[in-house]
């Protein structure tokens, strides 16, 4: 490849590694680049590696499996455009995004990316498992098939599929329909969103999912999408306008927010419970919705809410975003982001570390019996429910 053929030669020189990509928001600790807390390395903070990708576009370096790691490593989790003082930071993960595109175009990508690409184009999800098994999480729920509801609520591959994910999915489910809320489901005609994919590099399959999902959408009658996941919400929100698909898209803490905020959703009793909250970058740095999931927390009886140091847009990301949940370009290690912000919530004295995203709870949940933590990771629909 040469430097005329990647998309943003015009403007990937402009970079020139003044490391302000790597800080939080507070300057704390120079950590809040997932991938460069995971390795403290130049070459994994976002300006090393845009630098990489330069040398690499411009045939001063050549391919090798170490680049390919350093650019997949990327979680896309916005850090660096949040930090980033100059006039094309909104463009940062977007370049390094582009340089996956031309891997995936020359066929250098890591086996799990390309397990995760073949999984999700043959079966509609990454993990390979058969569209019969999507509708398992309902379990015995009396959810019905989307039919003209007011909303329909998207699960998702990790709320289908994962059985830690599963649980929050039900929990979703079952305060919605406390609160008479009417909505249905895809079951096992639904198929993975592309938000990971997209930021996987494969445009060409994002646009495949997104024309099946728009079609399959239109012919229901869709205008209103629930999402268990900051992910599905970001691609159908932000996305799926490119190809004609327009929703009105909620995450689901904006719903329960609003169901409390009216007095349709009775709130938990949380007394003696301190809780703490991880922000979904996806909910968070990419759609600025930092509010709804402490509205809902701050509203629980008897509630003690201790934020972590870094938080809201200077949040650490778990590690999981850009399909690394599961390819673990980030694990392995007690520098491992997840660890990191394990170590964060327990700071903070938390019983309860709350999350809203279905990643994150994978992730950080691992997190904490990595670290031998007795911190209880739950995701906020979750303490709805005592045990």
């Amino acid at each position: 490849m040469t430097l005329s053929e990647y998309k943003y030669n015009d403007i990937i020189h402009r970079c020139f590694r003044c490391g302000y990509c790597k800080f939080p928001t507070d300057w704390d600790d120079v950590t809040n680049c997932p991938s460069y807390a995971r390795y403290r390395m130049e070459s994994f903070s976002s300006g090393g590696r845009l630098w990489l990708i330069r040398a690499w576009v411009n045939g001063d370096i050549q391919w090798s499996e170490h680049l390919t790691k350093i650019i997949y490593s990327c979680t896309s989790c916005k850090n660096c455009v949040e930090k980033c003082p100059h006039t094309f930071s909104d463009d940062l993960v977007n370049m390094v995004v582009a340089a996956k595109t031309e891997l995936i175009k020359i066929g250098k990508i890591p086996k799990p990316v390309k397990d995760f690409l073949e999984n999700t184009q043959l079966y509609g999800n990454p993990y390979g498992i058969s569209a019969k098994k999507r509708a398992d999480w309902m379990e015995d729920l009396d959810i019905p098939a989307y039919n003209g509801h007011d909303y329909l609520y998207y699960v998702g591959c990790d709320g289908s599929f994962d059985p830690r994910a599963q649980k929050a999915a039900r929990a979703t489910a079952r305060l919605l329909m406390s609160a008479g809320v009417s909505f249905g489901i895809l079951g096992t005609d639904e198929i993975s969103d592309g938000n990971e994919v997209d930021m996987l590099g494969e445009d060409g399959l994002l646009e495949y999912l997104a024309q099946k999902n728009i079609q399959k959408f239109s012919k229901l009658g869709v205008k209103n999408i629930i999402t268990l996941s900051p992910h599905s919400y970001n691609v159908f929100k932000n996305k799926y306008p490119d190809f004609g698909g327009q929703y009105q898209v909620y995450h689901y803490t904006q719903i329960l927010a609003g169901l409390i905020k009216n007095g349709k959703l009775k709130v938990p009793d949380t007394s003696g419970i301190s809780i703490t909250f991880h922000d979904p970058c996806f909910l968070g740095r990419w759609n600025k919705e930092y509010d709804a999931p402490r509205k809902i927390i701050q509203s629980f009886k008897g509630m003690t809410f201790n934020e972590m140091a870094r938080n809201r847009k200077g949040a650490l990301c778990c590690g999981g975003g850009a399909g690394n949940f599961y390819t673990d370009f980030l694990g392995g290690s007690d520098e491992s982001p997840a660890r990191i912000r394990i170590r964060e919530a327990v700071d903070t004295r938390a019983d309860v570390l709350a999350v809203a995203c279905p990643n994150c709870l994978m992730m950080l949940e691992d997190a904490a019996a990595s670290e031998g933590s007795e911190i209880i990771v739950k995701d906020i629909s979750e303490i709805f429910f005592p045990e």
